[in-house]
């Protein structure tokens, strides 16, 4: 146990890889800061002549004292207008991957960006999910801009409490252990129905989107009851809900698993943590300071709770879970980010057999015969290959079956191998599309992995297009885009080369399938 909870923080390093009639709305003309009554009173954004902003809005009370490791509640009310010109403070985090690190536990704030011309309609409201690994990130580290003018959305970007606030169990917590974070979407997500139209979006419209943990924790949000009718769409990005890796694949000293907890497992490891800072009950771990927590082991959304009856894919086997349609893809080279942080490099070809040795056992002579060194770009490249092969091209062809038996479904590769990455790559690799490597192509990040070009620009504008299309209608065609099938086909998203493949045979799943 002691040793699947060590590797567990490896792990999650690398991947650090309303109501209607009931509110109004202030027109602003550009430059005139605009006010929006929301029901827990009225706040004022920042305008332009192309854009409304409002950053840093309480979708919930302060998750501190009594208040650490309970359900989200409604904000307190205020009436005096509140400024929401800047973001909230990020949640409790370290440092990550481009990510500051932060020590305050009242962050489950959101912001809110949509087009300043009026409409006669409610826009399509996407509701951003951030990565990082159940660790770090923010919902302001993505500026959604150009999603919003270039689809004419309402876009929303959240915090969650992460790490060991966000996921820590304990037996005294019950069925509320580990899904403090996943807690916390959806209470933004119910602030969304009630607040949607104060902003100009359409609370009957909604879709959920998100990358890496943010894609994890939205097919958990689909396997949620209690998120039923949240949201009428859902974008999965780089988080196949049936992901799994072997031994060592996700980071040196990681078993074998998947994103997902079992409470059981979740609550020992709370037991312990309480045992090591000499508390008998959680009403004394809720004393103690969030420094001293940070360290701890933190947990992962864990299902057997109230709000994750089972784990995502058990759910998508049986067929429980929201029927709405979903778009849903990996990046070519999804490894290759997270193989960049292992230990070692340049790698050595004992290296890249030592590792295939501790993933496969005795079939690894089988992968090293198949994923060759010397065909792969170097011994780094060939694992990372394997690994993506395994682990993320071959599960998401999975969870697209799953989700195809049951309802309407889309899938994508992004596949520009010169795409900015969110690393430099070390010596012996290149980062091709990596993981989190699309995501400059649909908001402009803090830090900036990098300026897209002109051909790129015209991709993301074209993804763009996709994306909110499908947050319309659940489709994501649209005229002048080239056409997308739905799944078995696979759209491959690249610079001037948009067009189906077999995603099946792209990761080599027949393979993998005996191995």
């Amino acid at each position: 146990m002691r040793t699947r909870r060590k590797s567990k923080r490896l792990l999650t390093l690398a991947l650090s890889v309303v109501t209607l009639g009931a509110l109004t709305t202030t027109v602003a003309e550009a430059g005139v800061s605009p006010v929006v009554r929301t029901d827990s009173g009225p706040v004022r954004g920042v305008s332009t002549s192309e854009y409304r902003s409002f950053q840093g809005i309480p979708f919930a009370a302060p998750p501190v004292g009594e208040l650490r490791w309970a359900p989200p509640a409604r904000p307190e009310p205020w009436t005096a207008v509140r400024d929401a010109d800047k973001p909230g403070p990020r949640c409790t985090q370290g440092a990550g991957i481009g990510s500051a690190p932060s020590d305050s536990e009242d962050c489950l704030y959101l912001n809110v960006i949509s087009p300043a011309k009026p409409t006669s309609k409610p826009r399509p409201v996407m509701v951003w999910v951030h990565g990082g690994g159940f660790t770090s990130g923010a919902g302001s580290d993505y500026d959604f801009k150009r999603m919003a003018l270039g689809g004419d959305v309402v876009v929303v970007s959240v915090n969650y409490r992460l790490g060991v606030f966000g996921f820590f169990g304990h037996p005294e917590l019950g069925r509320d252990s580990g899904v403090f974070g996943l807690q916390d979407q959806q209470a933004a997500l119910r602030w969304v129905q009630r607040n949607a139209r104060a902003f100009g979006g359409d609370p009957r419209n909604v879709t959920l989107f998100g990358e890496s943990a943010g894609a994890m924790s939205t097919c958990a949000q689909l396997a949620s009851p209690s998120a039923a009718g949240l949201f009428h769409r859902a974008i999965i990005q780089s988080g196949p809900c049936t992901l799994t890796w072997p031994e060592g694949g996700f980071f040196p000293g990681a078993p074998a698993g998947s994103p997902y907890l079992p409470r059981a497992e979740v609550e020992a490891a709370g037991a312990d943590t309480a045992k090591k800072l000499g508390c008998a009950d959680v009403a004394c771990l809720r004393r103690v300071p969030a420094k001293d927590l940070l360290s701890q082991p933190s947990g992962a959304p864990t299902f057997g709770t109230d709000l994750l009856p089972e784990h995502p894919a058990t759910a998508l086997k049986a067929g429980r879970f929201a029927r709405v349609p979903v778009l849903t893809g990996v990046t070519r080279n999804e490894s290759r980010l997270l193989v960049a942080l292992f230990p070692g490099h340049p790698f050595t070809e004992e290296h890249y057999q030592e590792l295939l040795r501790t993933a496969f056992k005795d079939k690894a002579p089988l992968v090293a015969a198949e994923y060759p060194s010397a065909k792969h770009g170097g011994p780094a490249m060939a694992f990372a290959d394997a690994m993506t092969d395994r682990s993320w091209g071959c599960s998401q062809t999975g969870t697209e079956r799953l989700l195809r038996e049951r309802t309407w479904t889309f899938g994508y590769e992004f596949a520009d191998q010169d795409a900015p990455p969110l690393l430099p790559a070390p010596p012996g690799m290149r980062p091709g599309a990596s993981h989190g490597s699309e995501l400059a192509y649909l908001s402009d990040m803090t830090p900036s992995p990098g300026k897209l070009t002109p051909a790129q620009q015209k991709l993301a504008a074209q993804m763009i297009q996709y994306w909110t299309g499908f947050a319309k209608t659940g489709n994501p065609n649209g005229d002048g885009l080239p056409k997308w099938r739905p799944s078995p086909r696979t759209q491959s998203l690249a610079p001037g080369e948009i067009h189906p493949v077999d995603l099946a045979a792209v990761h080599n799943c027949g393979f993998w399938a005996g191995i």
